[in-house]
């Protein structure tokens, strides 16, 4: 059974940092990309950051977040973790990450993964 579980979330002040870890079970990390994903209140589903197959490892993240967030790959431990940075209030909500092979144009796409695990909250006060 295929499994993505994520942990470290948070409420955290402004400036403040946290380390998002997502454990997978039950397929070959090196296989598949993984992407994390967020999504506030009322908000649509948003691409962070995402790490393609382990031959390749590159790494993509969305504009805006790049120098503040670093996504990371563990093929013992079966881990991919989100170092958060420099948070800010709008960096506040539900946390995803998510397994798939997508074609690369479509890499920082949610609705293009396959399997998502539950979710964290994180919360950035001001």
């Amino acid at each position: 059974e295929v499994q993505l579980v994520e942990s470290g979330g948070g409420l955290v002040q402004a400036g403040g940092s946290l380390r998002l870890t997502c454990v997978v079970s039950g397929f070959t990390l090196d296989d598949y990309a993984i992407l994390w994903f967020r999504q506030a209140p009322g908000q649509e589903r948003e691409g962070v950051s995402c790490i393609s197959v382990a031959d390749d490892g590159s790494t993509y993240y969305q504009d805006s977040l790049q120098g503040r967030f670093t996504i990371s790959r563990d093929n013992v431990k079966n881990t991919v973790s989100l170092q958060m940075d420099t948070l800010k209030p709008e960096d506040t909500a539900v946390y995803f990450c998510a397994a798939g092979r997508p074609i690369l144009s479509a890499i920082r796409d949610p609705n293009m993964y396959t399997n998502w695990g539950q979710g964290t909250q994180v919360t950035v006060s001001s």
